[in-house]
């Protein structure tokens, strides 16, 4: 089904749960819990002009007509009035079109709005695909499961071995977890195991070597298994 359907699905009870962009389940408006941001389809619901308007802020569209598919968030989030020309795509080239003076409309890259001559005036909302469901008890053990799942791809494994004296250094640049300590057979070494952001590993690696770590290894969290 449609992503743009699925918030209404969810709400009338047809499934359970779903999965769907934030921005489509508050454009509609739709009467569900947000369970769980799933980290993948991120994208900003932005309001942009033509490169050659006068307008640099929100503040400036006031009285202006605005081309967008998002009538319901325009107008919520927008801190002036504006008239609104509902559109149902190719929202870009409203304004070359003489169809409207700006418009608000998703961007992931930005590259859209440049080809059309467009220039963000900023971020009215972040968005990304979401679980949802209409009561969180029922979808509780299946949001369970997906959260370990996002959680296993924000982190890598780090295993290394460190002399015993360099543990309060390394224990501090894995923090806010607490990492596993095994003693290796050498007297003095230890084995550390812990859960790091991916983000963070590539800054983390020289300043482990740095804080006395030899033989790093990084593994995905979903190649481990009990």
């Amino acid at each position: 089904m449609r992503a743009a359907d699925v918030p209404e699905y969810v709400q009338d009870g047809v499934v359970d749960c779903g999965i769907t962009g934030i921005d489509l389940v508050r454009e509609r408006g739709a009467d569900v819990q947000e369970l769980l941001p799933l980290g993948f389809g991120s994208c900003r619901l932005e309001a942009a002009v033509p490169e050659e308007s006068r307008a640099e802020s929100f503040a400036d569209l006031a009285g202006v007509s605005v081309a967008t598919v998002y009538p319901r968030l325009t107008k919520e989030l927008l801190p002036v009035d504006v008239t609104l020309v509902d559109v149902t795509g190719s929202v870009e080239i409203a304004p070359r079109l003489g169809l409207a003076d700006a418009i608000v409309d998703l961007v992931s890259s930005g590259n859209t709005l440049r080809t059309n001559g467009l220039r963000s005036l900023g971020v009215l909302l972040e968005s990304e695909a979401v679980l949802v469901a209409r009561d969180e008890t029922v979808a509780a053990p299946f949001a369970a499961m997906l959260r370990a799942v996002v959680e296993a791809r924000r982190h890598r494994y780090v295993m290394l071995n460190a002399a015993e004296s360099a543990l309060p250094a390394i224990c501090k640049l894995v923090a806010p977890r607490t990492p596993s300590v095994l003693p290796l057979a050498e007297k003095g070494m230890v084995a550390v195991h812990a859960l790091v952001p991916s983000a963070e590993i590539w800054r983390l690696l020289p300043q482990l070597e740095a804080a006395g770590a030899t033989s790093i290894l990084i593994v995905p969290v979903e190649r481990m298994s009990a």
